[in-house]
């Protein structure tokens, strides 16, 4: 059961490790408020993981990615997104106006949602590997972005001038578009790049994924 999956042993280390980085990432935070925010899904997936691993196990490739999406999320939370040190030396090497990594945020925001939302059509659907499921996935990972969106909207409204360092805009008054239209690119990217990984990893759990050549 466990070849193409995390048997419980891989899940505790994963989880372990998350938490420990995540205690971290807590740790004296430049923003305590903003860093809640940030992590909000770190802390509510968790569990969810542990609450469904046993029914539905999810391919190694997933986890993975959820676990550096976490660390993504953790380390944006710790700084605040305009503020990262990463964002800052990418920003200094490429000549760009901002700190890019709000951008890395959310070409994240449709990359490992891609792979998830993928794996969870092909198990629990008719659907197949094919353009349509391939479209079908990045409207999804839109609707996703969307939704964040707005609850970053509903946020801001509510916690009036401290919603700056949340919301991550840097003045510019294009940010929710382009943040959208990263996810959106994200999630062709993971496609692109990894279905015939995810696929292979697919095909080797208890219930095999129906799987139809490439470009079909």
């Amino acid at each position: 059961m466990y070849e193409s999956s995390l048997g419980p042993r891989g899940l505790l280390i994963y989880s372990l490790v998350l938490l420990a980085l995540l205690a971290l990432s807590g740790f004296h935070p430049l923003e305590l408020d903003t860093w809640a925010l940030e992590v909000a899904p770190v802390i509510i997936s968790l569990p969810l993981l542990w609450f469904s691993w046993q029914r539905f196990p999810l391919t190694r490739l997933v986890y993975a990615l959820i676990f550096v999406h976490a660390l993504v999320l953790m380390l944006g939370g710790h700084y605040t997104y305009a503020k990262v040190p990463l964002g800052f030396w990418i920003q200094d090497f490429m000549g760009l106006a901002r700190n890019p990594y709000d951008g890395i945020g959310h070409l994240a925001q449709g990359f490992v949602p891609a792979l998830v939302a993928r794996e969870l059509l092909l198990r629990r659907t008719p659907l197949r590997t094919g353009r349509w499921l391939f479209v079908i996935v990045v409207c999804v990972c839109g609707a996703i972005s969307a939704l964040y969106e707005l609850i970053e909207w509903g946020v801001a409204v509510a916690i009036g001038a401290g919603a700056d360092a949340f919301l991550g805009t840097q003045g510019d008054p294009w940010d929710t578009q382009k943040d959208m239209a990263l996810a959106f690119i994200g999630a062709i990217a993971a496609q692109g790049l990894l279905a015939r990984w995810h696929d292979a990893q697919l095909a080797r759990l208890p219930t095999p994924t129906k799987v139809r050549p490439a470009g079909v």
